[in-house]
Order: C-alpha cells, then structure tokens, then sequence
C-alpha cells in the first residue's frame, strides 16, 4: 500500500500559505510571514481561478502559478468606466460625503445589490467611476504552499 499524500479536491479543508502579488511587483496578500490560513473550499474564501490551480495538488505542495489577466480577475472593461448622477449617488451612498478622486466608493445599485467602484472625475452634476475589479488588467502570481489536505 502506498501513502499517497491526500490531495485537494472542491470541497477540501485547507491548511496553506498563499501569497498573491503582482507579477513581478507588491504583494497583495501573503501568509508566508504570520499564520498560515484555514480554509474551506467552494466557499468564496478564496477567487474561484485560485481554487481552480489548487485542485488536484498534493499535501505539501510549493509552488508558484503565473496568471495573465484574462485567466485572473480579466481584462480591463471600458464599458465599466461609468458616470454616475450626483442625485443617484446621494441617494444611494451616505449622504453628505465628500469623496476623493482615487476612492473606491460603494453603493447601493438602483436594482439592488452593491455595486464598488473607484472615483475618477468628480463633475458638476455627476461623478466618474471606474466599476473594473481594482486587479483587472493585471498579470498576478499565486505562490501556495500546501500544510495539509483533509
């Protein structure tokens, strides 16, 4: 009989170091120098494309996954650059607050849901935003290092 090392699959309890960065730049996220993360898979702990490089990977795995953009959090979308009325945001934002240019502001969709998006020109009588995932257009690098597999 063999010990295989047990190995991931879509609903494993994980115990890992994870590091996400930029390809070749910061670190977005990263365990390596605290305590390592627990975590359930299939329950949007983790983005479902870093799920999916986890699966099929051995306790014990160290390994490091280049991700373009497209197979990350995708391409930048110029159809996500937005004006919003001042009348629209007020009434679906706090009310009274002054925002930055460069601020990721959150609020209320007129047909419910959130909706998060970065400030990118304040107007007279409307305001820019860029509605992108903050990562979209970005190669990144997800390095795991798998502590155990149940």
């Amino acid at each position: 009989m063999s010990n295989a090392s047990p190995v991931v699959n879509e609903s494993s309890y994980l115990t890992l170091h994870y590091r996400l960065a930029v390809a070749g730049g910061a670190d977005i996220v990263t365990t390596f120098n605290g305590t390592p993360a627990t975590l359930m898979l299939g329950q949007g702990q983790l983005a479902p494309f870093l799920e999916q490089r986890l699966i099929g990977l051995p306790e014990g795995t160290h390994q490091t996954f280049e991700l373009s953009a497209p197979e990350a959090f995708g391409d930048r979308n110029p159809e996500l650059i937005q004006a919003v009325s001042k009348t629209t945001l007020e009434q679906n934002s706090v009310p009274g607050t002054d925002y930055a240019v460069g601020e990721v502001v959150e609020f209320n969709a007129p047909k419910g849901g959130r909706f998060a998006g970065v400030l990118l020109e304040m107007r007279d009588t409307s305001a820019v935003f860029d509605f992108n995932h903050p990562l979209a257009g970005q190669a990144l690098q997800f390095e795991v290092k798998l502590i155990s597999v149940l």
